[in-house]
């Protein structure tokens, strides 16, 4: 990314930083979609500039949608990706598979969005309600994808999705991945209501395809929503095959070998995917039942070279060779921050490496925002770590260090704990570099970005 690039997004990132920022300061009672409509109407509705595809869930969303991209991009067509949170560069929220969009495009919205909602009394805002940031770079993107003259956009949810600020747009297909208990004080207290929310994004009409559910109850929701949207609807575990998982390795990179069978399918798929762990396998079906409802003849071919080339920072993103630190054999990066995401995560790190106490040392250093389910997550690391870590997860998310101390003492876990998350941070890579171990990273996308900046990985 060029110098000019940096100083148009950096401008933009400084105007809306003045905007309440939901990432950083939670609030009940802000999420409604009229600021969004009003918003997009007054700059020619940038959102119905190209076909998209609409992606929520709990768990998984960021890959299934980087899934479905990576294959569009394959196909020839030119493809967008927004998402969310970034780990160092804003941009990383607006770009394509294959990087950043054009530094013109990113300043040229910026002046749309900026000279559009500056221009905008406080008496004509709907219900004289101000814009958050989320919204305004949701509607930054939408002008981004407009201006760089793209043929189709995947569209992560932020958050929930029925309130959420994407859900203005008119997907060909709407994808809803797994569903867990998350973000209960906004979404609700039980998985029938947070499913609920996440089929908010369920239009009149239009397919949806369910990811992997663990749950009846929460099929039984999207049942009765699809049902009164007359949209179609595709359950990926009903429609699809997941089979031979096997981890290996090409060249320098771990992969991780599935077949892929349904009859949405002219053969069976067999993906070699670099984003690890048997769910991911799951995640690559959802996406490939996406692509066929979309593109019902869209070659085999095209989808294995799409799901071969997706990959995600923190992600169980494996890092090697480090310069600075050669001791260690290898860092794991990992955003999950719910129970079965973290569960999903060590069972993916003991088949990868190996690992157990007996024959392989481990670092652990993790950290989550004040409203993680600590206490569940606490045990799942038992017996799997020479030397665990916790800290807070970076500068920005609340959090809460003696609920995380009292779980992992309660689930017999020795371990230190520090508010400071660089002091944190600098002892788990000099623990796992003195030991030659390996060095997990996980809890939250703000720990990682910590940990990016300060080891420069």
């Amino acid at each position: 990314m060029t110098d000019s690039s940096v100083k148009a997004t950096a401008g933009f990132c400084e105007w809306v930083d003045r905007y309440l920022n939901f990432e950083k300061n939670p609030k009940k009672g802000i999420f409604w979609l009229e600021t969004m409509h009003f918003l997009c109407g007054k700059l020619g509705n940038p959102q119905d500039s190209c076909r998209c595809i609409h992606v929520a869930g709990s768990k998984g969303k960021g890959s299934v949608s980087r899934m479905i991209a990576c294959i569009i991009e394959e196909s020839g067509l030119k493809c967008g990706i927004y998402s969310s949170p970034h780990i160092l560069d804003f941009e990383e929220r607006i770009c394509t598979v294959n990087g950043y969009l054009e530094d013109s495009v990113y300043k040229k919205s910026a002046d749309e969005v900026i000279s559009c909602v500056e221009s905008i009394g406080p008496s004509e805002w709907p219900g004289e309600r101000q814009p958050t940031w989320f919204e305004l770079v949701t509607l930054y993107a939408f002008c981004c994808f407009r201006n760089a003259g793209l043929d189709f956009v995947v569209y992560e949810v932020g958050m929930g999705g029925r309130l959420d600020a994407t859900n203005v747009i008119h997907p060909a297909c709407c994808c809803i991945n797994t569903i867990e208990l998350e973000h209960t004080e906004y979404l609700g207290g039980t998985l029938e209501l947070i499913a609920g929310e996440k089929a908010g994004i369920i239009k009149e009409k239009v397919p949806v395809v369910i990811g992997w559910q663990k749950d009846q109850c929460v099929r039984n929701v999207f049942r009765k929503i699809a049902a009164e949207k007359n949209a179609p609807l595709i359950f990926a575990e009903k429609e699809a095959c997941v089979k031979d998982c096997r981890y290996g390795k090409s060249a320098s990179r771990e992969l991780m070998d599935a077949s892929i069978e349904s009859s949405f399918f002219k053969r069976k798929v067999n993906a070699s995917l670099h984003l690890l762990g048997e769910f991911q396998a799951q995640n690559a079906a959802t996406a490939s039942l996406v692509i066929k409802t979309v593109f019902k003849d869209m070659d085999e071919d095209l989808i294995e070279r799409g799901l071969s080339k997706a990959s995600l920072p923190a992600r169980f993103e494996i890092i090697s060779g480090l310069k600075s630190f050669g001791g260690i054999k290898a860092v794991v990066l990992d955003g999950a921050h719910t129970v079965n995401s973290v569960r999903y995560t060590m069972d993916t790190f003991r088949k990868v490496f190996g690992c157990n106490t007996a024959r392989e040392k481990a670092v652990l250093l993790f950290a989550c925002a004040a409203d993680k389910d600590a206490e569940d997550i606490a045990p799942c690391f038992k017996d799997s770590f020479d030397s665990v870590f916790l800290t807070k997860p970076g500068f920005v998310k609340e959090s809460d260090l003696p609920r995380l101390d009292k779980a992992f003492d309660s689930a017999c876990i020795p371990h230190v704990s520090d508010y400071d998350c660089e002091k944190s941070i600098r002892a788990a890579f000099e623990k796992a570099n003195s030991n030659h171990s390996l060095l997990l990273v996980t809890g939250s996308f703000y720990l990682i970005a910590e940990v990016r900046k300060l080891m420069s990985l």
